[in-house]
C-alpha cells in the first residue's frame, strides 16, 4: 500500500513538472504537447475514433506471438547449448555475434523476404527476443549445482532424463530471466520496426508526427510505457516471487 501511495505521489509530481514546462513553452510554441491534451488524444484514440485501440490490438498480437516463439526456439537452442560443448563452442559464438547486432537492423532484409508484410516485423521481434532468452537458459543449464547432479546420477539419471528432470528445473529462476529480458527486447524491436513498418502502435506514432499532433504522440507513448509497467507488474514480478520462493532463494511476501 505504501508503496502504491509513493508512486501514485511520484507520477503526480512529473505531471505537475510536465504542466509547468508546457506552460513556459506554450507562450513561444504551439507543438508542445501537454498533459491534458495528451489525455484528451489518449481517450478519443481508444474509445472515439478506435484509431489507438486497434493499433494496440494489432502490436499486442504481434508481440504475443513473437514472444511465445522467441520462448520456444531461445528456450531450445539454449538447452542444446548447455549440454553440448560442441555446440556451444560453434554455434553459441554465432548467437553472441548475433545478439550485439541489434534486431532493427534486420528489417530491410526482413521487408524483401517477408516482401513488405507484417511477416517481417515479426521476424523482428523474434530475433530481438531470441538471444536473450538463448543466453539466460544457456547459463542456467550450465550452472546447476553439481551436487544436484551427482544426487540425480545416483538415483540413476542420466541422458536425456537427467536434463528434463534435473537441469532444466533447476535452470527455472534463469529461464524466468530470460524471458523478461526476451519480452523488453521484443517490445522495443516491435515499437522500432513499426516505425518503419506497417500498422501498430509504433506506425500510428510516425502518423501523428506526420501530422505535427505533439498530443497524440506522447499518448501514444503513454501506452508504450503502460504496457510495459503492466506486464512487469503483474506477470513478471508475481511469477518471479513464486519461483524464487519456489527455489528457496527468498521467501514469498
Amino acid at each position: 500500500m505504501i508503496s502504491a501511495v509513493r508512486r501514485l505521489v511520484f507520477f503526480i509530481i512529473v505531471i505537475a513538472i510536465w504542466e509547468i514546462i508546457y506552460r513556459i513553452y506554450s507562450q513561444t510554441t504551439e507543438m508542445f504537447p501537454s498533459p491534458l491534451g495528451s489525455v484528451q488524444q489518449l481517450y478519443i484514440g481508444l474509445f472515439d475514433t478506435g484509431i489507438l485501440r486497434v493499433a494496440l490490438f494489432e502490436s499486442l498480437e504481434r508481440i504475443g506471438i513473437g514472444f511465445l516463439l522467441a520462448l520456444l526456439i531461445g528456450g531450445l537452442l539454449g538447452v542444446l547449448l548447455g549440454v553440448s560443448k560442441l555446440a556451444d563452442e560453434t554455434l553459441g559464438s554465432l548467437v553472441i555475434a548475433l545478439q550485439s547486432v541489434p534486431s532493427i537492423v534486420w528489417l530491410p532484409i526482413a521487408l524483401i523476404l517477408f516482401q513488405g508484410g507484417g511477416g517481417a516485423i515479426l521476424f523482428v521481434v523474434v530475433l530481438g527476443a531470441t538471444w536473450p532468452m538463448t543466453m539466460n537458459m544457456r547459463m542456467g543449464m550450465k550452472n546447476v549445482q553439481p551436487i544436484l547432479m551427482r544426487a540425480a546420477k545416483t538415483m540413476g539419471y542420466s541422458g536425456s532424463e537427467l536434463v528434463w528432470r534435473v537441469m532444466i528445473p533447476a535452470a527455472i529462476p534463469n529461464v524466468l530471466t530470460g524471458a523478461r529480458l526476451a519480452w523488453a527486447f521484443g517490445w522495443r524491436a516491435l515499437m522500432a520496426a513499426e516505425l518503419i513498418g506497417r500498422g501498430g502502435l509504433g506506425r500510428t506514432l510516425m502518423d501523428a508526427r506526420d501530422f505535427y499532433n505533439m498530443d497524440l504522440v506522447v499518448s501514444i507513448m503513454i501506452i508504450i510505457a503502460v504496457i510495459g509497467l503492466l506486464v512487469e507488474y503483474f506477470i513478471f514480478s508475481k511469477i518471479e516471487r513464486r519461483v524464487l520462493s519456489r527455489w528457496g532463494l527468498s521467501t514469498a511476501s
